[in-house]
């Protein structure tokens, strides 16, 4: 064995002990909702290629191939029996695993009008991540970037029953469910892309530049509106310590073998080595975090988008000299840059490459890194097309219900699931209040807020405004009439007690209110010389001539009453002017009693005082004392 082989070797076996310890299989629910012997939940593996429906639902009908099982040729003679029919369900191709790719089996179901594909298994083992062609395995790279159903891998068993009911002539319906495929706790989404900068590895290189030009622009925004936080990161792996003096890992590594990546054309004798990317992976690395300290973390997406354009391989351009150019075009601060990066022929840690290193290694949810380029949503990873839209929609699956920013809501990344039929919530039509609220995961029902007033409810059957404006809002849902002039409401403040008839009325208070004849129900104007006449929510009540009715007493009362009323009163009147002038009296009385002990006590005080000083009204008297000799 050649070195350079048992090189490559050494290297694999170690990135794939990493792996197997603890590559974790991105899933998603697999539903099956008839017949009825197959009803329940299943799981299945999220391929690694195509467009997952994160955050939303794909519901299916299930059809096996009668030839071409595997799929791995097109289906362009039975095309027409994948389209989806007028009124019916989708088409999701079940093919068996083996003989070809899994991408050219998802590509022909594709081109055969498949809604998903559905991969069974061909031996009975844990689920697997279905994953792209190595770079030149493929005939044609350029279709897998195509792809745009997604696929599922399920199981042997699962597999093999969908079959067996197919084959009785039963109807297999799924519901492929990607609601919880990833994490949402929150208002903000925490991700990152796992790259390299190596622009000569074929179509998976090109594909990723073009999803840094496409998506930076996206980025930036959600970045620098604080909805997401990103954080990028390159794989690296370290040269075994027997072949630290090889040519292979000379070209390959930095720092004495502690970094490696692959030698870009997979020729150590032409054009850069793997070490040429494992400088530039660190400058992108020192550039991020020196961008982040400054407060402007998203200029690193203008670095890596304007360093390939500008300094690509394929020119020549792949250097220290052009990278400084963009970075001093930038305006970030070369020096701290050149700082972070440190010389990567010491015998040293690099302190951001060993980082980068102990972060392949999973924490929690996430599992090892192991797939290149890797995105990482919510410590979850990321399966699926690397392209704009199909990242951006992920990404959008990771914001908590509400929370999610208007771009997540714009018509190319989702429908509205209030247009039909109100979603299923409650809605007023004669208002268009509705409690129907679009998510990028779904309608919410949830009774609204309209105009600072709040609407109580479940949301689906009923929602009631509440506070003191509830009847300015569609009248609280209340009934509400006008005639002749005269308005009335069954509107109440307090929205706990509902809508109630004014009085004169009955009825629900919600869809009517009819009014009460009070005169055909003998309930008022009952006395023997009154006439009732019915009005819209009251009555009118006459009195024979010379007579007066009494609405309180529901009397009538005449002008005898009346006289003698006015004596009564004309009496009272004279009583209590006779009190009042008794009170008068008592009161002056008091007053001058008062004022007379006042001016006695005060004469009484100043006679006492004068025996002993002058007062001021008083002449003075001498005081001089006459001795006798």
């Amino acid at each position: 064995m050649s070195i350079k082989l048992s090189f490559l070797l050494c290297v694999w076996i170690l990135l794939l002990g990493c792996c197997l310890g603890k590559f974790v299989v991105e899933k998603n629910s697999l539903k099956l909702s008839s017949p009825e012997k197959l009803k329940g939940n299943y799981e299945c593996a999220i391929g690694n290629f195509g467009v997952p429906k994160y955050g939303g639902t794909m519901i299916g009908s299930v059809m096996y191939p009668k030839v071409n099982q595997k799929g791995c040729s097109n289906f362009s003679d039975v095309s027409a029996s994948f389209q989806s029919k007028p009124g019916g369900f989708p088409t999701f191709l079940l093919v068996d695993r083996g003989d070809c790719y899994f991408t050219v089996k998802a590509w022909n179901a594709q081109n055969g009008g498949a809604a998903a594909i559905l991969v069974a298994d061909d031996r009975a083992e844990t689920l697997i991540t279905m994953d792209t062609p190595e770079a030149g395995n493929a005939l044609n790279d350029d279709y897998v970037e195509k792809i745009s159903i997604p696929s599922a891998l399920i199981s042997k068993s699962l597999g093999d029953s969908i079959k067996e009911a197919l084959s009785n002539g039963e109807t297999v319906n799924i519901n492929l469910d990607w609601r919880e495929a990833l994490p949402h706790p929150d208002e903000r989404v925490e991700y990152e892309l796992w790259t390299n900068s190596n622009d000569e590895c074929g179509q998976k290189c090109d594909s990723q530049i073009n999803f840094l030009k496409g998506f930076k622009g996206a980025a930036q925004l959600l970045e620098q509106k604080g909805f997401t936080q990103f954080t990028p990161h390159y794989i690296t792996w370290f040269c075994p310590e027997a072949f630290l003096l090889s040519k292979q890992c000379k070209s390959q590594c930095i720092n004495n073998g502690r970094y490696c990546a692959p030698d870009p054309e997979q020729d150590f004798s032409k054009g850069y080595d793997g070490k040429d990317v494992v400088v530039q992976n660190l400058r992108q690395a020192c550039f991020f975090k020196v961008a982040n300290e400054s407060g402007k973390p998203w200029q690193w997406w203008d670095y890596v988008t304007d360093f390939a354009i500008r300094c690509p391989m394929g020119r020549n351009n792949f250097t220290e000299e052009c990278s400084d150019q963009v970075i001093r075009s930038l305006g970030v601060d070369l020096k701290k840059i050149k700082d972070c990066v440190g010389d990567p022929h010491a015998d040293v840690e690099n302190p951001v490459l060993k980082a980068e290193q102990d972060a392949q290694i999973g924490k929690g949810s996430r599992g090892d890194v192991t797939i290149l380029p890797t995105l990482v949503i919510n410590n979850r990873q990321y399966r699926g097309k690397l392209s704009r839209a199909a990242v951006l929609k992920a990404i959008c699956a990771g914001f908590q219900e509400t929370t999610e920013p208007s771009i997540c809501l714009t018509p190319d990344m989702e429908t509205n699931e209030c247009l039909e039929n109100n979603g299923g919530c409650w809605q007023d039509k004669s208002s268009n209040i509705t409690a129907c609220r679009d998510t990028f995961r779904g309608r919410v029902c949830e009774c609204p807020i309209v105009q600072n007033v709040k609407f109580f409810g479940d949301g689906y059957t009923h929602c009631e405004a509440s506070g003191a404006l509830r009847c300015d809002i569609n009248n609280g849902g209340c009934w509400k009439e006008a005639q002749g002039g005269r308005v009335y409401s069954a509107c109440l403040d307090d929205y706990r007690k509902g809508c109630e008839c004014p009085p004169g009325f009955r009825g629900d208070g919600v869809q009517s209110c009819e009014d009460i004849d009070e005169c055909k129900e003998k309930s008022a104007c009952q006395c023997p010389e009154c006439k009732c006449k019915n009005t819209w929510g009251s009555y009118e009540c006459r009195c024979s001539s010379g007579l007066f009715y009494s609405r309180e007493n529901d009397i009538c009362i005449g002008e005898a009453f009346f006289s003698k009323y006015t004596a009564s009163v004309a009496s009272v009147g004279f009583i209590w002017m006779i009190i009042l002038v008794m009170v008068a009296a008592a009161a002056g009385g008091y007053v001058f009693y008062k004022y007379r002990i006042q001016r006695y006590m005060d004469s009484e005080i100043r006679a006492i005082m004068a025996q002993y000083m002058p007062l001021d009204n008083q002449p003075e008297i001498s005081n001089q004392v006459h001795h006798d000799i």
